[in-house]
């Protein structure tokens, strides 16, 4: 039997906190989403101006690069380069840049999706949230 890393509440929060601070120090309006790494969802928050689609897109990008164990934008690029098969997936739906991996000790433990900026800017806050764990 092995053994992996999980992520717990108080992970999460500090995932969270770290993300909603880079997105603050920007002034950036988004909706951050938080899975484990089945893309259950496990946090989700949405900064107040945030367009309310953003609360369906953050989510679906996280489940996305948490169960296809890469960045959303691996999916997005393959797509933009003619592969539009993927786009029926099943399973995934946020084919989008903006959703980071969560990786411990080679291991996916979940994956943070963000929307409401440019898709680079998403990124950015993910990965300031990922960072806040100090890994």
């Amino acid at each position: 039997m092995q053994t992996k890393p999980y992520l717990s509440l108080d992970d999460v929060k500090k995932i969270a906190a770290g993300a909603e601070a880079e997105a603050r120090a920007n002034n950036w309006n988004v909706a951050i989403a938080i899975v484990d790494d089945g893309g259950h969802l496990l946090w989700l928050q949405r900064l107040d101006g945030t367009a309310p689609i953003s609360s369906q897109i953050a989510p679906g990008k996280a489940r996305t690069a948490a169960l296809g164990r890469r960045e959303s934008k691996i999916y997005e690029d393959m797509i933009n380069n003619g592969r539009f098969s993927f786009m029926s997936a099943p399973g995934l739906e946020g084919l989008l840049e903006g959703g980071v991996p969560i990786v411990v000790d080679g291991h996916v433990v979940g994956a943070v999706g963000v929307s409401g900026v440019k898709s680079s800017e998403d990124v950015q806050i993910g990965k300031a949230g990922i960072a806040a764990l100090g890994l």
